[in-house]
């Protein structure tokens, strides 16, 4: 019987990751198409991605797949000759890393879900059928350039905090699901003006033109293949890129440089930076920013309360944060989320 799921620690897979010899490629796809058996789809995908020893996050609904994953270069091939078994991933676009370690993922994931992005949506007369057009790398930036178009980040928060379009206007929330109708009620107004979403790989934004559409928006368009695409198609084609700083990515890497641009501050000292991290006390493990000084001065943590936690023999860690629901651990300023910065004094500085 074949096995279908990882067996194999977290720890000791990343440790065989980083003494591999082999460079991987990271690649991300998407499709929206009619699955009639996910639990199936998924399984025979497993099987055979594990076989070509791909590593990386996919989720798969009755909607379609969403996938972040990394390759062995000896294997791509056979990699996009296998999806091209797949009918409805013939031909698919891959979105290949712009910051490419490598060292992305270390182990397989295949879920299946409600859906592969999270929406909120429960409106049955929504299809995603009637969707806004692309637009490539040469048309987002003629587009951006036009007094009557309006740029919209379909990202979270901390995404678009380290890195955007110019002229992007950012949606203020969390989650996906609370942007779809702020993104409506924002541009309720705007309804003359052509409208551009996107988004890292192109997943949200295009169901977000195609939410925009249903609720009667006409002049909407979404950038193809989202900021990794555009990103490589601008150095390929020697256009200037309008997208500044660096995209955030849902991997080890937490971020990717498009351009030397650092337009976020360290939330711990407030000097330039954009480098992710999460906060090295297990027992917190918050999203935030930290420059490189911050991270020797509090160990790699968000507060000196969680780098005297860190610094604890390692059972006493896991006596003080048994029982603790770090739920959605993100710095968020916007809603007094979570844990502030510190002042002057090393202690908490309410915002």
């Amino acid at each position: 019987m074949a096995v279908l799921h990882n067996r194999v620690s977290q720890a000791e897979l990343k440790k065989l990751l980083y003494a591999e010899t082999e460079h991987r490629t990271t690649i991300s796809f998407y499709r929206y198409f009619q699955v009639d058996d996910p639990k199936l789809f998924r399984d025979e995908m497993y099987k055979s991605m594990n076989a070509l020893k791909v590593f990386g996050r996919i989720y798969v609904a009755y909607e379609g797949i969403n996938a972040q994953i990394s390759v062995p270069d000896s294997n791509v091939n056979a990699f996009k000759n296998y999806l091209d078994t797949i009918e409805p991933l013939k031909n698919i676009r891959l979105n290949i890393a712009v910051d490419n370690d490598g060292k992305s993922f270390w182990v397989l994931k295949i879920k299946v879900r409600e859906k592969i992005v999270a929406d909120g949506i429960n409106d049955p007369g929504f299809s995603m059928q009637n969707k806004g057009s692309y637009v490539n790398t040469a048309q987002m930036n003629e587009l951006i350039q036009d007094e009557n178009t309006v740029v919209i980040d379909m990202r979270n928060h901390y995404e678009y905090e380290v890195g955007h379009f110019v002229k992007a206007i950012e949606i203020p929330s969390d989650t996906f699901r609370e942007q779809l109708p702020m993104a409506v009620e924002m541009m309720k107004d705007k309804k003359d003006k052509n409208i551009i979403m996107y988004c890292t790989g192109g997943i949200r934004c295009e169901k977000a033109s195609a939410y925009m559409k249903h609720h009667g928006f006409e002049n909407v368009y979404h950038l193809e293949g989202g900021i990794i695409n555009y990103a490589r198609k601008a150095k390929a084609e020697g256009l200037e890129s309008k997208f500044v700083g660096k995209n955030f990515v849902f991997d080890d890497r937490l971020g990717e440089r498009i351009t030397v641009d650092i337009i976020s501050k360290c939330h711990q000292c407030g000097k330039p930076a954009d480098t992710h991290t999460n906060c090295k006390n297990d027992g917190c493990h918050l999203l935030f920013i930290q420059c490189g000084a911050c991270g020797k001065q509090y160990d790699g943590c968000c507060t000196v309360e969680c780098q005297k936690i860190y610094n604890l023999p390692l059972e006493e860690q896991k006596e003080i944060r048994k029982g603790i629901d770090k739920g959605m651990m993100v710095f968020n300023k916007s809603k007094k989320r979570l844990r502030p910065r510190l002042d002057e004094n090393n202690k908490k500085k309410e915002y």
